[in-house]
């Protein structure tokens, strides 16, 4: 029988940060039509699916570098001048509105405007296309939506943590990768939890629909891990509240992630001494058509010129606490 129960449910990360989950979510998520039962368009990242098993062997020879992009250019395209057209002249931009410090509402400010690492990169993205840094029209989107959300055309970008890999380069298109993390335990500071290893043999794993976490879950199950990985849940903050009720042992999650749940609630840590990988975050984008990969490209000199003034001051204000010194953002690789 479990007892950790709401007893643990204090702070920013406790019942406070379930009363935003439940009440400010509403106010921006984009619900996105599902045909067919569950939605399936962001739960492929890593994972063989039905219908690709004979092409994955082609395409992990083919995409030995996934953050590698289009070279940067700061001139306007189609796809650009398309958004410019718009009668609202605003950056339409999917973003997370519950990772603390990453893309959250405040609820002890009075005025809960979105804010956080990936809010400020989606303001400087704005600032350089539309000229004005507060032009973007945020909408909060699932984590195994994202990919839908571009491909329907209901964002321009998704901003919002989300990992380069190679089965998401099928459906869309990454800018450089503008953040370096991998995958790691989130479990109580009581836990005999060590990390990626057989102290999570018998335990309860929680991890988000469509993540990068749930897939490295998927590869290490194959291998023998003995673990239940069957608790999956829209949004990672679903994740951290199921932790705090006691419904799962732990969690796993992007680091950089997890070490801004671990700032929310002091009672639970980062197991391991390292994440178990290396991946990056990129800002995604709709496949361009032949001769329309402005976006993409702009996006590129956007981040080239934030990784020298910029970068460092967003990383310094919300992540430097939790995350500590940084060795600054990745360096850029480049396609073509």
């Amino acid at each position: 029988m479990r007892t950790r129960g709401t007893a643990r449910l204090r702070g920013w990360g406790g019942a406070a940060a379930m009363a935003v989950a439940c009440t400010l979510t509403g106010s921006l998520v984009l619900v996105l039509p599902q045909a067919g039962g569950a939605d399936k368009s962001d739960e492929g990242a890593g994972q063989v699916t039905q219908g690709s098993a004979a092409a994955a062997p082609a395409r992990a020879e083919e995409c030995e570098s996934p953050e590698a992009s289009l070279s940067p250019a700061d001139k306007d395209g189609p796809t650009i001048e398309a958004i410019r057209a718009r009668k609202v002249k605003k950056l339409i931009v999917g973003v997370d509105q519950n990772s603390y410090r990453w893309g959250y509402r405040d609820p002890n400010k009075e005025t809960a405007t979105l804010e956080g690492f990936d809010i400020d990169l989606a303001h400087k993205i704005a600032e350089e296309i539309l000229g004005d840094r507060d032009a973007v029209l945020f909408r909060a989107i699932p984590t195994n939506q994202r990919v839908k959300a571009i491909q329907t055309g209901q964002v321009d970008m998704v901003v919002r943590t989300m990992t380069i890999t190679c089965e998401r380069e099928k459906d869309v298109s990454f800018s450089t990768a503008y953040f370096k993390t991998g995958q790691q335990v989130l479990a109580p500071k009581s836990s005999d939890i060590t990390g990626f290893d057989d102290t999570l043999d018998g335990k309860k794993v929680c991890s988000a629909k469509g993540s990068t976490a749930l897939a490295k879950l998927g590869e290490l199950k194959k291998k023998g891990l003995d673990a239940d990985i069957g608790t999956t849940v829209p949004n990672q903050l679903d994740c951290l509240v199921r932790l705090q009720l006691g419904e799962v042992d732990a969690v796993v999650t992007d680091s950089a992630l997890a070490a801004s749940q671990a700032a929310q609630d002091p009672t639970i840590e980062l197991k391991g001494d390292a994440p178990l990988n290396t991946e990056y975050y990129g800002v995604a984008m709709k496949k361009p058509e032949k001769g329309a990969d402005d976006l993409v490209r702009r996006v590129n000199q956007v981040l080239e010129d934030y990784r020298k003034s910029g970068w460092q001051k967003s990383y310094d204000k919300w992540l430097k606490p939790g995350l500590g010194e940084s060795a600054g953002p990745p360096a850029p690789k480049y396609s073509d």
